[in-house]
Protein backbone atom coordinates (compact mmCIF):
# COMPACT_ATOMS: atom_id res chain seq x y z
CA UNK A 1 0.00 0.00 0.00
CA UNK A 2 1.47 3.53 -1.14
CA UNK A 3 -0.04 5.64 1.46
CA UNK A 4 0.95 8.33 -0.91
CA UNK A 5 -1.39 11.87 -0.38
CA UNK A 6 -3.71 12.60 -3.56
CA UNK A 7 -5.35 15.58 -3.98
CA UNK A 8 -7.72 15.78 -6.88
CA UNK A 9 -9.36 19.23 -7.56
CA UNK A 10 -12.93 19.25 -8.69
CA UNK A 11 -15.07 15.91 -8.77
CA UNK A 12 -16.33 15.63 -12.34
CA UNK A 13 -16.20 12.60 -14.11
CA UNK A 14 -12.47 12.60 -15.42
CA UNK A 15 -11.14 13.21 -11.61
CA UNK A 16 -13.17 11.14 -9.76
CA UNK A 17 -12.79 8.36 -12.04
CA UNK A 18 -8.27 8.25 -11.69
CA UNK A 19 -9.68 9.23 -7.68
CA UNK A 20 -11.52 6.12 -7.45
CA UNK A 21 -8.70 4.15 -9.32
CA UNK A 22 -6.38 5.32 -7.19
CA UNK A 23 -7.47 5.00 -3.81
CA UNK A 24 -8.46 1.48 -4.84
CA UNK A 25 -4.41 1.12 -5.69
CA UNK A 26 -3.58 2.05 -1.67
CA UNK A 27 -3.30 5.95 -2.25
CA UNK A 28 -4.89 8.23 0.08
CA UNK A 29 -7.29 10.53 -1.64
CA UNK A 30 -8.87 13.70 -1.16
CA UNK A 31 -11.09 15.03 -3.65
CA UNK A 32 -12.12 19.10 -2.98
CA UNK A 33 -15.24 19.66 -4.93
CA UNK A 34 -16.52 23.71 -4.85
CA UNK A 35 -20.22 22.95 -5.60
CA UNK A 36 -22.67 20.61 -3.43
CA UNK A 37 -22.59 18.15 -5.80
CA UNK A 38 -20.37 16.08 -7.99
CA UNK A 39 -20.47 15.70 -11.71
CA UNK A 40 -18.82 18.96 -13.10
CA UNK A 41 -19.84 19.70 -16.62
CA UNK A 42 -21.67 16.35 -16.78
CA UNK A 43 -23.87 16.94 -13.26
CA UNK A 44 -27.32 17.01 -12.35
CA UNK A 45 -28.91 19.73 -10.40
CA UNK A 46 -32.17 19.87 -8.65
CA UNK A 47 -34.23 23.14 -9.55
CA UNK A 48 -38.36 23.30 -8.43
CA UNK A 49 -38.80 20.05 -8.38
CA UNK A 50 -37.08 19.06 -11.35
CA UNK A 51 -33.69 17.44 -11.86
CA UNK A 52 -31.83 19.17 -14.96
CA UNK A 53 -27.91 17.50 -16.43
CA UNK A 54 -26.29 20.88 -16.50
CA UNK A 55 -24.46 20.48 -19.45
CA UNK A 56 -23.92 16.56 -20.98
CA UNK A 57 -27.23 14.77 -21.90
CA UNK A 58 -25.48 11.86 -24.00
CA UNK A 59 -23.61 9.25 -22.57
CA UNK A 60 -21.05 6.77 -24.62
CA UNK A 61 -18.18 5.01 -24.16
CA UNK A 62 -20.32 1.89 -22.38
CA UNK A 63 -19.70 -0.82 -24.90
CA UNK A 64 -17.44 -3.64 -24.64
CA UNK A 65 -13.83 -2.60 -24.30
CA UNK A 66 -15.25 1.42 -24.08
CA UNK A 67 -13.57 3.77 -21.19
CA UNK A 68 -16.45 3.39 -18.75
CA UNK A 69 -16.93 -0.24 -19.41
CA UNK A 70 -13.09 -0.70 -18.64
CA UNK A 71 -13.34 1.28 -15.60
CA UNK A 72 -16.80 -0.44 -14.67
CA UNK A 73 -14.38 -3.81 -14.34
CA UNK A 74 -11.69 -2.54 -12.85
CA UNK A 75 -13.50 -0.86 -9.88
CA UNK A 76 -16.44 -3.46 -10.17
CA UNK A 77 -19.31 -0.97 -10.54
CA UNK A 78 -22.73 -1.16 -11.79
CA UNK A 79 -23.45 1.83 -13.80
CA UNK A 80 -27.17 3.19 -13.76
CA UNK A 81 -27.69 3.06 -17.99
CA UNK A 82 -30.11 2.44 -20.22
CA UNK A 83 -28.87 2.15 -23.77
CA UNK A 84 -31.04 4.32 -26.45
CA UNK A 85 -32.47 3.29 -29.49
CA UNK A 86 -32.48 5.17 -31.47
CA UNK A 87 -29.49 7.44 -30.36
CA UNK A 88 -31.06 10.64 -31.57
CA UNK A 89 -32.90 12.28 -34.51
CA UNK A 90 -31.40 14.58 -36.83
CA UNK A 91 -33.48 17.29 -38.20
CA UNK A 92 -32.38 18.85 -41.33
CA UNK A 93 -34.67 21.84 -43.02
CA UNK A 94 -35.70 19.60 -45.68
CA UNK A 95 -35.11 15.45 -44.20
CA UNK A 96 -35.46 14.02 -41.07
CA UNK A 97 -32.43 11.22 -40.83
CA UNK A 98 -32.81 8.99 -37.23
CA UNK A 99 -29.18 8.06 -36.28
CA UNK A 100 -30.50 4.23 -35.07
CA UNK A 101 -27.98 1.79 -33.38
CA UNK A 102 -29.63 -0.99 -35.13
CA UNK A 103 -27.29 -1.74 -37.97
CA UNK A 104 -29.22 -2.62 -40.32
CA UNK A 105 -31.74 0.26 -39.64
CA UNK A 106 -28.56 3.06 -39.63
CA UNK A 107 -27.77 1.57 -43.34
CA UNK A 108 -31.17 1.94 -44.59
CA UNK A 109 -31.56 5.44 -43.05
CA UNK A 110 -28.47 6.30 -44.76
CA UNK A 111 -28.84 4.97 -48.21
CA UNK A 112 -32.09 6.39 -48.28
CA UNK A 113 -31.85 10.10 -46.72
CA UNK A 114 -28.02 10.59 -47.83
CA UNK A 115 -26.83 8.27 -50.76
CA UNK A 116 -24.39 10.52 -51.90
CA UNK A 117 -22.21 9.05 -48.30
CA UNK A 118 -22.12 5.58 -49.52
CA UNK A 119 -18.72 5.31 -49.57
CA UNK A 120 -17.68 7.68 -46.46
CA UNK A 121 -19.40 5.04 -43.97
CA UNK A 122 -17.32 2.21 -45.01
CA UNK A 123 -14.12 4.46 -44.34
CA UNK A 124 -15.59 6.02 -41.19
CA UNK A 125 -16.86 3.01 -39.66
CA UNK A 126 -13.56 1.06 -41.03
CA UNK A 127 -11.59 4.04 -39.04
CA UNK A 128 -13.19 4.11 -36.21
CA UNK A 129 -12.98 -0.04 -35.28
CA UNK A 130 -9.25 0.98 -35.70
CA UNK A 131 -9.51 3.85 -33.59
CA UNK A 132 -11.61 2.32 -30.62
CA UNK A 133 -9.05 -0.65 -30.91
CA UNK A 134 -6.36 1.77 -30.49
CA UNK A 135 -8.32 3.56 -27.75
CA UNK A 136 -9.17 0.83 -25.59
CA UNK A 137 -5.30 -0.03 -25.24
CA UNK A 138 -4.52 3.27 -23.38
CA UNK A 139 -2.20 4.84 -25.14
CA UNK A 140 0.25 7.32 -24.39
CA UNK A 141 -0.64 9.63 -26.45
CA UNK A 142 0.51 12.11 -26.98
CA UNK A 143 3.81 10.85 -25.54
CA UNK A 144 6.01 13.16 -23.74
CA UNK A 145 9.36 10.95 -22.68
CA UNK A 146 10.78 7.46 -24.03
CA UNK A 147 9.08 5.79 -21.45
CA UNK A 148 6.01 7.19 -23.33
CA UNK A 149 7.30 6.27 -26.94
CA UNK A 150 8.18 3.05 -25.05
CA UNK A 151 4.84 1.78 -24.12
CA UNK A 152 2.90 3.30 -26.89
CA UNK A 153 4.46 0.91 -29.51
CA UNK A 154 3.30 -2.36 -28.67
CA UNK A 155 -0.05 -1.00 -28.48
CA UNK A 156 0.42 -0.13 -32.58
CA UNK A 157 -0.94 -2.88 -34.75
CA UNK A 158 -0.40 -4.12 -38.52
CA UNK A 159 -4.03 -3.09 -39.11
CA UNK A 160 -3.54 0.29 -38.31
CA UNK A 161 -1.40 1.07 -41.00
CA UNK A 162 -3.83 1.25 -44.02
CA UNK A 163 -5.36 4.12 -41.72
CA UNK A 164 -2.29 5.81 -40.91
CA UNK A 165 -2.62 8.43 -43.44
CA UNK A 166 -6.28 9.69 -41.45
CA UNK A 167 -3.80 10.87 -38.59
CA UNK A 168 -2.73 13.56 -40.80
CA UNK A 169 -6.26 14.32 -42.76
CA UNK A 170 -9.15 16.02 -41.66
CA UNK A 171 -12.71 14.80 -42.25
CA UNK A 172 -13.28 17.30 -44.54
CA UNK A 173 -10.50 16.02 -47.24
CA UNK A 174 -11.79 12.49 -46.69
CA UNK A 175 -15.38 13.76 -48.31
CA UNK A 176 -13.67 16.36 -50.45
CA UNK A 177 -11.56 13.23 -51.68
CA UNK A 178 -14.61 11.06 -52.48
CA UNK A 179 -16.20 13.85 -54.09
CA UNK A 180 -18.42 14.72 -51.41
CA UNK A 181 -17.75 18.94 -51.23
CA UNK A 182 -19.95 21.37 -49.71
CA UNK A 183 -20.58 23.28 -53.24
CA UNK A 184 -21.99 20.11 -54.32
CA UNK A 185 -23.67 18.23 -51.91
CA UNK A 186 -24.60 20.66 -49.20
CA UNK A 187 -27.34 18.45 -47.06
CA UNK A 188 -24.82 15.61 -46.50
CA UNK A 189 -21.74 18.42 -45.49
CA UNK A 190 -24.07 19.98 -43.31
CA UNK A 191 -25.75 16.05 -41.67
CA UNK A 192 -21.44 16.01 -40.94
CA UNK A 193 -20.49 18.73 -39.32
CA UNK A 194 -23.56 18.54 -37.23
CA UNK A 195 -22.91 15.05 -35.61
CA UNK A 196 -18.74 16.54 -35.22
CA UNK A 197 -20.22 19.53 -33.86
CA UNK A 198 -21.46 17.83 -30.63
CA UNK A 199 -19.04 15.25 -30.42
CA UNK A 200 -15.72 17.32 -31.73
CA UNK A 201 -16.61 20.51 -31.23
CA UNK A 202 -15.48 21.70 -35.08
CA UNK A 203 -17.16 20.68 -38.09
CA UNK A 204 -15.95 18.92 -40.77
CA UNK A 205 -13.14 21.11 -42.33
CA UNK A 206 -11.15 21.22 -39.07
CA UNK A 207 -12.12 17.84 -37.81
CA UNK A 208 -9.36 14.87 -37.58
CA UNK A 209 -10.44 12.34 -39.33
CA UNK A 210 -9.28 9.69 -36.92
CA UNK A 211 -10.73 11.58 -33.98
CA UNK A 212 -13.49 12.51 -36.43
CA UNK A 213 -14.63 8.75 -37.17
CA UNK A 214 -15.03 7.83 -33.51
CA UNK A 215 -16.76 10.81 -33.10
CA UNK A 216 -19.68 10.54 -36.05
CA UNK A 217 -19.85 6.73 -34.83
CA UNK A 218 -21.53 7.04 -31.14
CA UNK A 219 -24.81 6.17 -32.43
CA UNK A 220 -23.30 2.70 -33.41
CA UNK A 221 -21.03 2.35 -30.54
CA UNK A 222 -24.28 3.08 -28.56
CA UNK A 223 -25.98 5.79 -26.74
CA UNK A 224 -27.35 5.61 -22.84
CA UNK A 225 -29.68 7.09 -20.49
CA UNK A 226 -28.27 7.36 -17.20
CA UNK A 227 -31.22 7.19 -14.27
CA UNK A 228 -31.29 9.96 -12.23
CA UNK A 229 -29.69 12.07 -14.70
CA UNK A 230 -25.94 11.93 -16.02
CA UNK A 231 -25.11 13.02 -12.77
CA UNK A 232 -25.37 9.72 -11.51
CA UNK A 233 -22.44 8.64 -13.48
CA UNK A 234 -20.09 10.58 -11.18
CA UNK A 235 -21.95 10.09 -8.37
CA UNK A 236 -21.75 6.08 -8.79
CA UNK A 237 -17.92 6.99 -9.01
CA UNK A 238 -17.96 9.01 -5.88
CA UNK A 239 -19.31 6.11 -3.50
CA UNK A 240 -16.81 3.51 -5.25
CA UNK A 241 -13.80 6.57 -4.20
CA UNK A 242 -15.62 6.43 -0.76
CA UNK A 243 -15.59 2.45 -0.74
CA UNK A 244 -12.33 2.17 -0.99
CA UNK A 245 -11.26 4.73 1.61
CA UNK A 246 -11.13 7.82 -0.35
CA UNK A 247 -13.20 10.87 0.55
CA UNK A 248 -15.14 13.42 -1.22
CA UNK A 249 -15.56 17.41 0.22
CA UNK A 250 -17.57 19.55 -0.88
CA UNK A 251 -18.56 23.21 -0.79
CA UNK A 252 -14.36 23.65 -1.10
CA UNK A 253 -13.16 26.44 -3.87
CA UNK A 254 -9.78 25.75 -4.12
CA UNK A 255 -7.89 29.04 -3.99
CA UNK A 256 -4.26 28.05 -4.46
CA UNK A 257 -1.89 25.78 -5.04
CA UNK A 258 1.69 25.99 -4.02
CA UNK A 259 4.52 23.69 -5.16
CA UNK A 260 6.96 23.76 -1.88
CA UNK A 261 10.71 23.15 -1.49
CA UNK A 262 10.63 19.61 -0.69
CA UNK A 263 8.50 18.46 -3.99
CA UNK A 264 5.42 18.59 -2.25
CA UNK A 265 1.91 20.77 -2.31
CA UNK A 266 0.00 22.76 -0.39
CA UNK A 267 -3.68 23.21 -1.75
CA UNK A 268 -5.74 26.46 -0.06
CA UNK A 269 -9.14 26.39 0.13
CA UNK A 270 -11.99 28.95 0.21
CA UNK A 271 -12.86 27.54 3.94
CA UNK A 272 -9.17 28.88 5.50
CA UNK A 273 -7.63 24.90 5.37
CA UNK A 274 -4.85 23.59 3.62
CA UNK A 275 -4.72 20.07 2.28
CA UNK A 276 -0.65 18.27 2.29
CA UNK A 277 0.05 16.34 -0.79
CA UNK A 278 2.86 14.30 -2.69
CA UNK A 279 0.67 14.20 -6.18
CA UNK A 280 -2.13 16.86 -7.27
CA UNK A 281 -4.64 16.24 -9.93
CA UNK A 282 -5.88 19.01 -11.07
CA UNK A 283 -10.09 18.39 -12.95
CA UNK A 284 -9.84 21.69 -14.33
CA UNK A 285 -8.61 23.63 -17.87
CA UNK A 286 -5.36 25.19 -18.02
CA UNK A 287 -7.06 28.77 -17.25
CA UNK A 288 -8.35 27.28 -14.31
CA UNK A 289 -5.16 25.73 -13.01
CA UNK A 290 -2.89 29.03 -14.41
CA UNK A 291 -5.84 30.90 -11.82
CA UNK A 292 -4.42 29.02 -8.87
CA UNK A 293 -0.94 28.31 -9.10
CA UNK A 294 -0.39 32.23 -9.37
CA UNK A 295 3.37 32.84 -10.24
CA UNK A 296 4.32 29.58 -10.21
CA UNK A 297 2.78 29.40 -13.31
CA UNK A 298 5.39 27.38 -15.42
CA UNK A 299 6.38 29.00 -18.66
CA UNK A 300 4.83 26.20 -20.92
CA UNK A 301 1.32 26.93 -19.89
CA UNK A 302 1.86 30.52 -19.87
CA UNK A 303 2.49 29.75 -23.26
CA UNK A 304 -0.39 27.85 -23.89
CA UNK A 305 -2.52 30.21 -22.46
CA UNK A 306 -1.32 32.88 -24.67
CA UNK A 307 -1.76 31.31 -27.41
CA UNK A 308 -4.69 29.17 -27.21
CA UNK A 309 -8.59 30.64 -28.02
CA UNK A 310 -11.34 30.34 -26.01
CA UNK A 311 -13.49 27.27 -26.41
CA UNK A 312 -17.28 27.54 -27.23
CA UNK A 313 -19.40 27.85 -24.62
CA UNK A 314 -23.54 27.47 -24.52
CA UNK A 315 -26.19 28.54 -24.29
CA UNK A 316 -29.09 26.58 -22.95
CA UNK A 317 -32.80 26.32 -21.47
CA UNK A 318 -33.83 24.29 -18.98
CA UNK A 319 -37.68 23.39 -19.52
CA UNK A 320 -40.12 21.23 -17.56
CA UNK A 321 -43.25 20.14 -19.72
CA UNK A 322 -45.89 17.92 -19.35
CA UNK A 323 -45.73 14.07 -20.81
CA UNK A 324 -48.67 15.01 -23.81
CA UNK A 325 -46.48 17.41 -24.99
CA UNK A 326 -43.16 15.47 -25.98
CA UNK A 327 -42.84 13.29 -28.84
CA UNK A 328 -42.56 9.77 -27.79
CA UNK A 329 -40.74 8.13 -30.66
CA UNK A 330 -37.01 9.23 -29.49
CA UNK A 331 -35.18 11.12 -26.89
CA UNK A 332 -33.05 12.73 -28.19
CA UNK A 333 -32.98 15.56 -31.10
CA UNK A 334 -30.75 17.56 -32.90
CA UNK A 335 -32.38 20.13 -34.79
CA UNK A 336 -30.67 22.26 -37.88
CA UNK A 337 -32.51 25.26 -39.07
CA UNK A 338 -30.91 26.53 -42.20
CA UNK A 339 -28.40 25.13 -44.38
CA UNK A 340 -26.79 28.77 -45.18
CA UNK A 341 -25.92 29.84 -41.48
CA UNK A 342 -22.86 28.24 -39.73
CA UNK A 343 -23.95 25.75 -37.44
CA UNK A 344 -24.15 27.28 -33.57
CA UNK A 345 -25.75 30.16 -31.99
CA UNK A 346 -29.42 29.05 -32.24
CA UNK A 347 -29.12 27.59 -35.77
CA UNK A 348 -28.14 24.50 -34.81
CA UNK A 349 -29.84 23.25 -31.23
CA UNK A 350 -29.31 19.59 -29.26
CA UNK A 351 -32.37 18.79 -27.16
CA UNK A 352 -32.34 16.10 -24.69
CA UNK A 353 -35.41 15.10 -22.98
CA UNK A 354 -35.85 12.89 -19.80
CA UNK A 355 -37.72 8.97 -19.86
CA UNK A 356 -40.90 8.80 -19.67
CA UNK A 357 -40.73 6.37 -16.83
CA UNK A 358 -37.89 8.14 -14.55
CA UNK A 359 -39.81 9.80 -11.87
CA UNK A 360 -36.27 11.01 -10.34
CA UNK A 361 -36.26 13.62 -12.77
CA UNK A 362 -39.43 15.19 -12.86
CA UNK A 363 -42.73 15.19 -11.06
CA UNK A 364 -45.26 13.08 -12.33
CA UNK A 365 -46.83 13.70 -15.37
CA UNK A 366 -43.97 15.64 -16.56
CA UNK A 367 -40.14 14.98 -17.97
CA UNK A 368 -36.77 17.56 -18.31
CA UNK A 369 -36.26 18.78 -21.59
CA UNK A 370 -33.04 20.62 -22.14
CA UNK A 371 -32.14 22.71 -25.39
CA UNK A 372 -28.52 23.91 -25.87
CA UNK A 373 -26.64 25.57 -28.41
CA UNK A 374 -22.86 26.06 -29.16
CA UNK A 375 -22.22 30.04 -28.55
CA UNK A 376 -19.13 32.31 -28.42
CA UNK A 377 -18.53 33.32 -24.61
CA UNK A 378 -16.86 36.86 -25.43
CA UNK A 379 -20.32 38.28 -26.56
CA UNK A 380 -21.90 37.28 -23.52
CA UNK A 381 -19.54 38.69 -21.40
CA UNK A 382 -19.26 41.67 -22.75
CA UNK A 383 -22.64 42.63 -22.85
CA UNK A 384 -22.86 41.31 -19.16
CA UNK A 385 -20.47 43.65 -18.21
CA UNK A 386 -20.84 46.88 -19.71
CA UNK A 387 -24.64 46.76 -21.73
CA UNK A 388 -27.00 44.69 -18.80
CA UNK A 389 -30.14 45.77 -20.85
CA UNK A 390 -28.22 44.08 -23.74
CA UNK A 391 -28.07 41.00 -22.01
CA UNK A 392 -30.92 40.13 -21.35
CA UNK A 393 -31.96 41.63 -24.78
CA UNK A 394 -29.78 38.35 -25.33
CA UNK A 395 -30.95 35.66 -23.48
CA UNK A 396 -34.45 36.29 -24.57
CA UNK A 397 -33.38 35.92 -28.56
CA UNK A 398 -31.79 32.94 -28.04
CA UNK A 399 -34.79 31.43 -25.33
CA UNK A 400 -36.80 32.25 -29.01
CA UNK A 401 -34.78 30.99 -30.77
CA UNK A 402 -34.19 27.51 -29.07
CA UNK A 403 -37.75 27.45 -28.42
CA UNK A 404 -38.73 28.04 -32.24
CA UNK A 405 -36.23 25.28 -33.20
CA UNK A 406 -37.62 22.70 -30.60
CA UNK A 407 -41.46 23.61 -31.37
CA UNK A 408 -40.45 21.72 -35.25
CA UNK A 409 -40.27 18.50 -32.50
CA UNK A 410 -43.01 19.08 -29.54
CA UNK A 411 -45.39 22.08 -30.67
CA UNK A 412 -46.94 24.86 -28.99
CA UNK A 413 -43.83 23.71 -26.47
CA UNK A 414 -43.64 27.69 -24.83
CA UNK A 415 -47.21 27.42 -23.82
CA UNK A 416 -46.72 24.10 -22.57
CA UNK A 417 -44.05 24.48 -20.46
CA UNK A 418 -44.27 24.73 -16.54
CA UNK A 419 -41.08 25.88 -16.40
CA UNK A 420 -38.42 27.64 -18.74
CA UNK A 421 -34.55 28.56 -17.06
CA UNK A 422 -32.24 29.57 -19.22
CA UNK A 423 -28.17 29.41 -18.74
CA UNK A 424 -25.60 31.36 -20.18
CA UNK A 425 -21.84 30.96 -20.27
CA UNK A 426 -21.61 33.84 -17.14
CA UNK A 427 -24.06 31.18 -15.55
CA UNK A 428 -22.44 28.67 -16.20
CA UNK A 429 -18.89 29.80 -14.95
CA UNK A 430 -20.61 30.71 -11.32
CA UNK A 431 -21.94 27.29 -11.08
CA UNK A 432 -19.05 25.07 -12.56
CA UNK A 433 -16.29 27.44 -11.97
CA UNK A 434 -15.12 26.89 -15.49
CA UNK A 435 -13.48 30.03 -16.55
CA UNK A 436 -15.44 32.07 -18.66
CA UNK A 437 -17.67 29.16 -18.90
CA UNK A 438 -16.30 27.48 -21.78
CA UNK A 439 -17.63 24.34 -22.38
CA UNK A 440 -16.76 20.85 -24.31
CA UNK A 441 -12.36 20.99 -24.30
CA UNK A 442 -10.46 21.80 -27.31
CA UNK A 443 -11.32 21.12 -30.80
CA UNK A 444 -9.96 18.34 -31.88
CA UNK A 445 -7.99 19.16 -34.79
CA UNK A 446 -5.04 17.42 -34.92
CA UNK A 447 -3.65 14.37 -33.15
CA UNK A 448 -0.08 15.93 -32.95
CA UNK A 449 -1.59 19.26 -31.05
CA UNK A 450 -3.23 17.39 -28.71
CA UNK A 451 -2.51 18.43 -25.04
CA UNK A 452 -1.07 15.24 -22.61
CA UNK A 453 -1.67 15.85 -18.83
CA UNK A 454 1.33 16.81 -17.95
CA UNK A 455 1.82 20.16 -16.49
CA UNK A 456 5.19 21.35 -16.45
CA UNK A 457 5.65 20.83 -12.69
CA UNK A 458 6.44 17.31 -11.46
CA UNK A 459 3.54 15.20 -9.33
CA UNK A 460 1.16 17.41 -10.89
CA UNK A 461 -1.67 16.17 -13.73
CA UNK A 462 -4.13 17.70 -15.32
CA UNK A 463 -7.65 15.28 -16.03
CA UNK A 464 -10.72 16.44 -17.89
CA UNK A 465 -11.86 17.48 -20.98
CA UNK A 466 -8.87 19.52 -21.66
CA UNK A 467 -6.48 16.54 -22.30
CA UNK A 468 -6.38 14.03 -24.92
CA UNK A 469 -8.72 12.84 -25.90
CA UNK A 470 -11.34 14.90 -24.00
CA UNK A 471 -15.10 15.23 -24.95
CA UNK A 472 -17.48 13.71 -23.56
CA UNK A 473 -17.80 11.53 -20.16
CA UNK A 474 -16.17 8.53 -22.43
CA UNK A 475 -12.83 10.62 -23.29
CA UNK A 476 -12.46 12.28 -19.66
CA UNK A 477 -12.78 8.63 -18.39
CA UNK A 478 -9.98 7.46 -21.02
CA UNK A 479 -7.79 10.51 -20.16
CA UNK A 480 -8.07 9.67 -16.64
CA UNK A 481 -6.81 5.61 -16.85
CA UNK A 482 -3.95 6.56 -18.39
CA UNK A 483 -3.25 9.34 -15.72
CA UNK A 484 -4.15 7.02 -12.39
CA UNK A 485 -1.62 4.86 -14.47
CA UNK A 486 0.89 6.97 -14.88
CA UNK A 487 0.43 8.15 -11.01
CA UNK A 488 1.08 4.81 -10.69
CA UNK A 489 4.51 3.77 -12.53
CA UNK A 490 5.68 7.71 -11.01
CA UNK A 491 4.92 6.12 -7.43
CA UNK A 492 6.80 2.86 -7.79
CA UNK A 493 3.20 0.88 -8.05
CA UNK A 494 2.55 -1.62 -10.32
CA UNK A 495 0.72 0.00 -13.16
CA UNK A 496 -2.44 -2.65 -12.66
CA UNK A 497 -4.70 0.47 -13.79
CA UNK A 498 -3.51 0.02 -17.31
CA UNK A 499 -3.60 -3.91 -17.35
CA UNK A 500 -7.16 -4.81 -18.62
CA UNK A 501 -9.04 -7.65 -17.01
CA UNK A 502 -9.00 -10.80 -19.05
CA UNK A 503 -12.63 -10.33 -20.11
CA UNK A 504 -12.32 -6.66 -21.39
CA UNK A 505 -8.75 -7.94 -23.24
CA UNK A 506 -10.68 -10.23 -25.01
CA UNK A 507 -13.59 -7.64 -26.28
CA UNK A 508 -14.29 -6.67 -29.78
CA UNK A 509 -14.57 -3.33 -30.25
CA UNK A 510 -16.79 -3.18 -33.54
CA UNK A 511 -19.72 -2.41 -31.19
Amino acid sequence: MTGQRVVVIGAGVGGLTAAALLAKSGFDVTVLEAHVYPGGCAGTFFHKGYRFDAGATCAGGFQAGGPHHIVGELLNLTWPIRKADPSWVVHLPDRTITAWGNEPRRQEEHARHLPELRRFWPIQTNAANVAWEFAARLPEWPPRSLGDVARLIPKLRPNMLPFAPLALMSIGQVLDGIGVRRTNHPTARTFIDAQLLISAQTTAEHANALYGSIAIDLPRAGTYHVRGGIGNLARTLADSLTAHGGRIIYRHTVTRLRRLDDGTFNVDTNKGQTFHADIVLANLTPWGLANILGEQTPSGLQRELRQRGSTWGAFTLYLGVPNDALPTHADHFQIVQRYDQPLGEGNSVFMSISEPDDRLRAPEGFRTVTLSTHTRIETWWELRQHDPDGYQARIEQYRDRLLDAAERIAPNLRQRAALIVPGTPPAFQRFTRRPGGMVGGFAMTSLLTARSPHTGIPNLWMVGDSIFPGQSTAGVTAGALRVAAEVQRSAGQTAHVARRSASARKAEFAP
